[in-house]
């Protein structure tokens, strides 16, 4: 069965347990032993977490192992969210690790996030002894029930002999099919047990077959629409990424001469200056690959989930399109929108099938015309491209400061984003061009992402620059892990773009509840409270992370901008933090308002793109 590929579009083939791997003879070791034995055997050599009583006996052996390197991160949503980053910039399986009860309960959030993200990776939490549970001991919480929805998959061990076993299991279902999160939670009496540890375990998952290969007449059938459709739309998701298909997804578009859209998740699956790129659809989408969408009379959804956020009210999304769905998910086909032509399959397999079979229509002398479509895209590219205006005041724009530091960033940086305004503006304003540059927090939006996950990916790839843009909110949740990327010569590189508020909050109520800011100014408290500290900066951004260990420096002038940006990329012996201090009115522009058609897209404020009343034909 394929395993999950690299983002970079390189295979990272995990090591099989059945098959793989040296053998070992059968050797006398503690639970504990045989876990981390069995992290070696898998191929894990990071693993980001913190000890505390119930994994306690793992810690033990991991420090004689010299095969698996742990970072001790300050925070396990950190670890977590560093897994994460690892996992995307490797394509391997991220690994974390806490203790039970609140060490487990912090790893939910990042669990959540890997699901709805489709991230590969194994969060492994001790647990009581195997007696003690279910009696409310100290520091019990029922981590399997708790992240049961949002899991692949989850092991509760409460055998030493279990553990190369599940362990192999793990790393398999993590990796294999659709990736995601799986949660191995071990009794403290297991790792303490006496076992036998031999390599590879016998694997027995019988109803875990996911379907790789695609239907051949479903290609066929969505190689006919292709070529018969007048106005197509190739709708490009995270899977695609996931599937290491890029390479194929950038012949079927030139084959074809289909337009591409690339959702937030699939940023850098289609060179951005590709002339048949569109941009990014949804909320805050570009107004070319909004309408587009609108306007199609077919989209062909490669490994995307028509989520809320792409198709705004979903019973007005995309009316004259007729709709081809694959994805290796079969849960995901038809959830939302009912698919005309459904596929089940690997990205990878489904678009180099789709590339022979539209082959084959055009040899046959069946070739869309796409002439009088491309004329429409054009116009709309042209009339409505992404765009800012500078501050009038001469402050720093938000918007100005991401895309300088996407334009002077060495070759291959990978990019991670916090949520809300920032994230919108690095996902606009920055140019990827190769897979695997920019990872963020898509499905579940979690702020606090940037930092730890930037921190993984250094530990994984650390021969990359790596740039976390990152909010003023998102940071002060998570900028405890700069002390771990000090101490652990994890050299990133933070952006924190700060308005002194709650960005994308702020700009809802500005637009929505008629400027009413309730608690989302960040750098003030009540007047009533502490009237001297209105204007102040609470906390200092530069003395913070200098006390953590890092170099930092603060922006607060145009003219000073590159001078800054540079000296940032010039420090590589410890990290760096930048402080931007930017116009704090600053919007994020097209946006569609929730809940509302994507037909209500506003090009900017007050502005309404005109399509004209000819093109609904």
């Amino acid at each position: 069965m394929p395993m999950t590929e690299q983002a970079t579009g390189a295979h990272h083939p995990q090591p099989r347990p059945r098959s793989g791997g040296h053998h070992s003879a059968p050797e006398q070791v503690t639970g504990a032993q045989s876990l981390i034995r069995s992290l070696e055997e898998v191929g894990a050599d990071t693993v980001f977490g913190i000890p505390g009583g119930c994994i306690l006996p793992a810690y033990d052996p991991l420090m004689d192992s010299t095969r698996v390197r742990h970072v001790l991160v300050r925070h396990e949503q950190g670890a977590g969210h560093a897994a994460e980053g690892y996992a995307l910039a490797t394509g391997k399986v991220g690994v974390c690790m806490a203790t039970s009860g609140p060490g487990a309960t912090n790893l939910v959030t990042p669990i959540a996030d890997a699901h709805m993200d489709s991230v590969p990776m194994v969060a492994i939490t001790g647990q009581v002894a195997s007696k003690a549970i279910g009696t409310d001991a100290f520091q019990e919480a029922d981590i399997v029930g708790i992240t049961m929805p949002i899991t692949k998959h989850n092991f509760l061990v409460t055998k030493a002999d279990d553990i190369p076993r599940v362990i192999a299991q793990a790393f398999h279902i993590a990796s294999t099919g659709r990736p995601g999160p799986v949660l191995v939670d071990i009794a403290k009496d297991a790792l303490q047990a006496k076992t036998t540890f031999s390599w590879p375990p016998a694997m027995d998952l019988p109803g875990y077959r996911p379907v790789t290969k695609p239907h051949a007449k479903q290609i066929r059938e969505a190689a006919k629409l292709i070529t018969q459709a007048r106005r197509p739309v190739l709708y490009v998701g995270g899977g695609v990424l996931k599937a290491g298909a890029t390479a194929e997804l950038k012949v079927l578009a030139e084959l074809t001469g289909a337009p591409v859209t690339t959702t937030l998740m699939a940023l850098g699956a289609f060179p951005d200056n590709h002339p048949q790129h569109l941009g990014m659809p949804g909320m805050h989408g570009s107004v070319a690959a909004v309408t587009a969408l609108q306007k199609a009379d077919l989209i062909v959804a490669l490994g995307a989930r028509f989520d809320d956020r792409v198709t705004g009210k979903l019973d007005s999304f995309a009316p004259f399109a007729k709709i081809v769905h694959a994805d290796i998910d079969p849960a995901e086909i038809g959830k939302n929108r009912a698919a005309d032509v459904p596929i089940v399959g690997d990205a990878r397999e489904v678009i180099a099938d789709l590339v022979q079979a539209v082959q084959k229509e055009h040899s046959e002398g069946h070739r869309g015309d796409y002439s009088a479509w491309w004329k429409d895209l054009s116009r709309w590219r042209e009339t409505y491209p992404l765009g800012y205006d500078q501050p009038g005041d001469g402050s720093l724009s938000p918007q100005q400061v991401i895309e300088r530091i996407g334009q002077l960033a060495p070759e291959g940086t990978i990019f991670t984003a916090g949520v809300g305004q920032h994230q919108m503006w690095a996902a606009h304003y920055i140019e990827y061009d190769k897979p695997g540059t920019w990872l963020n927090s898509g499905g579940a939006g979690t702020m606090g992402y940037a930092v730890p996950a930037a921190m993984g990916a250094k530990a994984g790839a650390p021969e990359r620059a790596v740039w976390a843009i990152d909010g003023d909110g998102c940071f002060q949740m998570t900028n405890q892990e700069l002390a771990t990327c000090a101490l652990n010569n994890i050299p990133i590189k933070v952006a924190v773009i700060n308005n002194g508020a709650l960005g994308m909050v702020r700009q809802w109520q500005t637009l929505f509840y008629n400027q009413r800011y309730s608690n989302t100014v960040l750098h003030s408290g009540p007047d009533d409270v502490n009237p001297e500290a209105r204007g102040t900066r609470v906390p200092d951004f530069v003395k913070l992370s200098e006390a953590m260990g890092c170099y930092a420096i603060r922006c607060e002038s145009p003219d000073d901008l590159d001078k800054v940006i540079e000296e940032a990329n010039s420090i590589n012996d410890r990290p760096v933090v930048v402080d931007f201090i930017v116009h704090e009115d600053a919007m994020v522009w097209p946006m569609v308002a929730a809940g509302t058609s994507n037909d209500e897209i506003m090009a900017a404020r007050d502005v309404r793109p005109d399509f004209g009343d000819n093109e609904d034909d």
